[in-house]
């Protein structure tokens, strides 16, 4: 099957430019050629917003154009020599700018104010904005599918699906998750959940596919529903949209759901346990700051602590494909 990812990668070029452009835009390489800084000294002579200053300092550092040590940043010898605008004679940021006018302009205000673009303040506010008309429901959709694609056929051949009979994708959007996991296990049955809006364009999906006897669309508002009961609890580029305590919440009603020995699982873009490798994880997480200024991304031990606060055990992060990885714990049985 043809993956996606060239395109996605094409895609994330033009992010990884933007955030190059902000970094010049507000001065990051010229305040750091005198010497380290400290996180906040360098957001406050920036003018980055505290809220954002430390994801995007460390996706300049996944890029390889800062260093970190400890909790202070420096210019890399790249930057030092090239993005120093005291240094004229060798200074590439000038022409960058001037041929990029207006690029970044989106990403650099929100480092500035901190605050969404859309004039979102929860990310129910960035919902229901998407969710407004039908049109943008099943655009929103299709991007989804488009982007999980190749996580979901990486799920679908990964994860133990013979231990278990049944799977729930909350916030399922068309089904492509379960729909990749149905395909490969006919043993298996699926309900997706989301809210109202996306029941037509799931339902279309899995008729396309074949799956209307084994796969059913279950509406809900997961802060006021339960979560459907199955042996797999799967959260697909969800947790990432809300704040810590909206993700324990989450995490915890999927622990109420599952039996004994279900499992729970999550995929996301998560940034490396350094915070140093994965770029496209952190510039993820400033693009949650400029839709959904409560979310973000976050790493695989950040996600299997709370797991384990939740209650689950057997926690373990996977790769899976392009920057994706996913994080799967298991829900003991009484006494364990």
């Amino acid at each position: 099957m043809t993956s996606a990812q060239p395109v996605v990668d094409l895609m994330w070029a033009h992010w990884k430019t933007k955030t190059l452009l902000s970094a010049l835009e507000t001065g990051v390489f010229g305040e750091l050629a005198a010497g380290p800084l400290e996180t906040g000294d360098l957001a406050a002579r920036t003018g980055v917003h505290a809220r954002v200053a430390p994801d995007f300092f460390d996706a300049l550092v996944a890029l390889g154009l800062l260093e970190r040590h400890g909790a202070h940043y420096a210019n890399s010898p790249a930057a030092a020599a090239y993005l120093d605008p005291a240094r004229s004679e060798a200074y590439l940021g000038g022409g960058f700018l001037d041929r990029s006018t207006g690029l970044a302009d989106d990403l650099t205000r929100v480092l500035r104010s901190g605050e969404a673009l859309n004039g979102a303040h929860t990310g129910r506010d960035y919902y229901e904005s998407v969710y407004r008309t039908a049109g943008s429901v099943r655009s929103f959709q299709r991007d989804m599918t488009a982007l999980s694609i190749d996580s979901a056929r990486a799920i679908a051949e990964e994860f133990p699906w013979q231990d278990h009979r049944s799977l729930a994708d909350i916030g399922c959007a068309e089904g492509a998750l379960s729909t990749q996991v149905l395909l490969r296990h006919p043993h298996l049955t699926a309900t997706g959940f989301d809210l109202p809006p996306t029941r037509e364009g799931f339902l279309a999906y899995t008729a396309a596919h074949g799956l209307t006897e084994r796969q059913v669309f279950a509406e809900g508002d997961f802060f006021k529903d339960d979560l459907p009961r199955a042996d797999v609890i799967v959260f697909g580029h969800v947790l990432h949209n809300w704040d810590l305590e909206t993700k324990k919440l989450l995490l915890r009603k999927a622990y109420e759901a599952l039996p004994p020995g279900g499992a729970v699982l999550v995929y996301e873009t998560l940034i490396d346990d350094e915070r140093r490798d994965n770029a496209i994880g952190l510039i993820l997480s400033l693009i949650m700051h400029m839709e959904v200024p409560e979310g973000f991304d976050y790493t695989g031990a950040d996600c299997t602590a709370w797991m384990r606060e939740c209650g689950f055990r057997d926690t373990r992060v996977r790769h899976l494909a392009g920057p994706e990885s996913m994080v799967v714990a298991v829900k003991p049985a009484p006494g364990e």
